[in-house]
């Protein structure tokens, strides 16, 4: 049998989505280079040829799903009403879909991103952009002090709140959903 030798794009493809199936699996402490690299079926320098260390692929797989969830926005951005309460939905439904999708194993690598400044920086700044991205969905519904920054601190405080009860089974996504979506429209409709 041969083996295919893989592009590098889809190679890094390849160990990232094993570096979820890890993550899923074992949890994001079991997560190292020389784990990735047996349980990808690769030698470590090929491994270390895409992640220079254990915080760059903990910083890949975060950027990862950041790109997830911004292209999931977007995509429910396109059907959405232009409406505050059309966009509210559009956030709060990719939001927590997005949460959905990734399960628990975000909860791992998002606690292994808090313990490294280098790392927390990444996860920081990936945050703001996003909450930038969703201050100007929303701007144009609101009052004319505009959306604060403690307003869209609040819906983000919530929103992680609800994802989290709709991953874990506290909460149905549908109740997630909506019940961000209406804290989105009461935060908004009041500044």
């Amino acid at each position: 049998m041969t083996r295919r030798r893989l592009s590098r794009a889809d190679r890094y493809g390849q160990l990232v989505e094993v570096s979820w199936a890890l993550v899923r699996s074992e949890g994001a402490d079991a997560l190292t280079l020389g784990r990735l690299a047996e349980r990808a079926g690769v030698a470590k320098p090929v491994v270390y040829s895409h992640f220079a260390s254990r915080a760059a692929l903990l910083a890949a797989l975060f950027t990862e799903f950041d790109e997830r969830q911004n292209a999931m926005l977007e995509e429910y951005l396109v059907t959405a009403d232009v409406t505050l309460a059309g966009r509210a939905n559009a956030i709060a439904d990719s939001y927590v879909e997005c949460a959905l999708a990734q399960g628990r194993e975000l909860t791992g690598v998002l606690a292994a991103l808090e313990g490294s400044p280098e790392l927390e920086s990444v996860k920081r700044e990936s945050e703001q952009a996003y909450s930038e991205r969703c201050r100007e969905i929303l701007e144009p519904f609101s009052a004319p002090a505009g959306v604060t920054h403690a307003s869209i601190t609040a819906i983000f405080g919530a929103a992680e709140a609800l994802s989290q009860a709709a991953v874990s089974g506290a909460l149905s996504a549908d109740t997630a959903k909506e019940e961000l979506a209406a804290l989105i429209v009461t935060v908004v409709g009041r500044t």
